[in-house]
């Protein structure tokens, strides 16, 4: 079910000051650039930056998996025993991202991503 690690998430209170540091830290300019969320491509993989900040109770980024079906995955994870945290939703352009809580308390994302390809091998 799990393709691999697609995207980080960072909660960020201040968009604009996180994009112009983080185009520093990461000598480039974002992909993706909306007043919702904010993308750099590093090596292949998604460093995002979510404007709204944390969420209640969240104290750091979240990690999106790859899968193929992010409504089977999302289905599965609940039936394992996580519970529901952000249901399953199109953010544009056919990515579709959800997130559970673990029966541990971390949030794990799932993330269809039909944009996305792994980087080639050396």
């Amino acid at each position: 079910m799990l393709q691999g690690l697609r995207t980080v998430v960072y909660p960020v209170g201040n968009l604009a000051k996180a994009k112009a540091w983080y185009s520093q830290v990461l000598e480039q300019e974002p992909y993706f650039d909306e007043p919702f969320y904010v993308g750099f491509n590093v090596g292949g993989y998604e460093l995002g930056l979510d404007p709204d900040g944390p969420i209640a109770g969240q104290c750091g980024p979240t990690t999106y998996w790859g899968v193929p079906d992010a409504d089977a995955a999302f289905a599965r994870l609940v039936e394992l025993g996580a519970h529901p945290h952000q249901s399953v939703q199109d953010v544009g352009g056919g990515i579709r991202l959800g997130t559970v809580q673990d029966p541990f308390g971390n949030l794990f994302g799932i993330i269809q991503n039909p944009h996305f390809q792994l980087p080639a091998a050396p």
